[in-house]
């Protein structure tokens, strides 16, 4: 498979602190990667200095063929990155925030067409403060898409999200992901990464202690006799819940 980042021995400190210790890995094209750990594992300071936000301390950082010593702005062309709710104008709908980022992206949208994408024509003329969780959260990551990226990142993006919307936005990822672009996602949610990844990391206290397809790590460890203290259902709570309340896409 094609690598479209490639991170060797990255190290970030903070004085004596040292928050990313010699990190490696490689994303390959088109696929959802995660990066998964507790808080304070160095996931997010990882991200965030290939993503072109965060100086790193050492280490090698190559995105699409970039190298991030060299051409840093090249690789924010080529990037989407998901904006916390303070990166939005207050005063302005979805129809104006989505043609304000096309001008800075210097790209022609269509807002209809765009805003079709995550369900959202009818809200086109909604202040995104008006909207409600699961909306913010499809509008925030359809934003990233405005540039037309190789690579989105999407840093907890169903945090605080109720069953349905946290579904729907599972399919949008997912969506995303087939028509070619790859996703780099951080969520504290096993399920979701083990629904949505095709390969994860596992990070802690700075390092990457694992490293593979969910299904892998899972057998790996049912493979030491680990059981789980209580049975498995088929089904969980929050299937039921789904099933009781309707799984059509709705106005979360």
């Amino acid at each position: 498979m094609e690598k479209i980042i490639e991170v060797k021995n990255l190290v970030k400190k903070y004085g004596d602190f040292e928050a990313v210790k010699g990190i490696s890995f490689d994303v390959f094209k088109g696929e959802i990667f995660g990066l998964l750990g507790p808080n304070g594992a160095g996931k997010s300071t990882t991200l965030e200095i290939i993503e072109t936000l965060r100086i790193k301390t050492s280490g090698q950082v190559i995105v699409d063929g970039i190298d991030l010593d060299t051409n840093p702005n090249e690789i924010k062309k080529i990037i989407g990155v998901q904006l916390q709710a303070s990166g939005y104008y207050p005063n302005l709908n979805l129809s104006e925030l989505i043609k304000l980022f096309g001008g800075l992206y210097n790209q022609g949208v269509d807002v209809d067409q765009f805003l079709a994408l995550v369900n959202l024509t009818e809200k086109k003329k909604a202040k995104y403060k008006e909207l409600s969780g699961g909306q913010k959260q499809r509008f925030s990551v359809a934003t990233t898409l405005i540039n037309h990226p190789k690579i989105i990142f999407l840093d907890e993006p169903t945090t605080g999200l109720d069953p349905h919307a946290r579904r729907n936005l599972w399919e949008l990822i997912k969506q995303i992901r087939d028509k070619g672009t790859t996703v780099i996602i951080t969520t504290h949610y096993m399920d979701e990464a083990e629904v949505l990844c095709d390969r994860v990391a596992i990070v802690d206290a700075g390092k990457i202690i694992s490293l593979d397809t969910p299904d892998r790590l899972i057998d790996e460890l049912v493979a030491t006799g680990f059981e789980r203290p209580k049975s498995v259902k088929p089904a969980s709570l929050e299937d039921v819940f789904i099933n009781l309340t309707g799984k059509s896409l709705r106005d979360e």
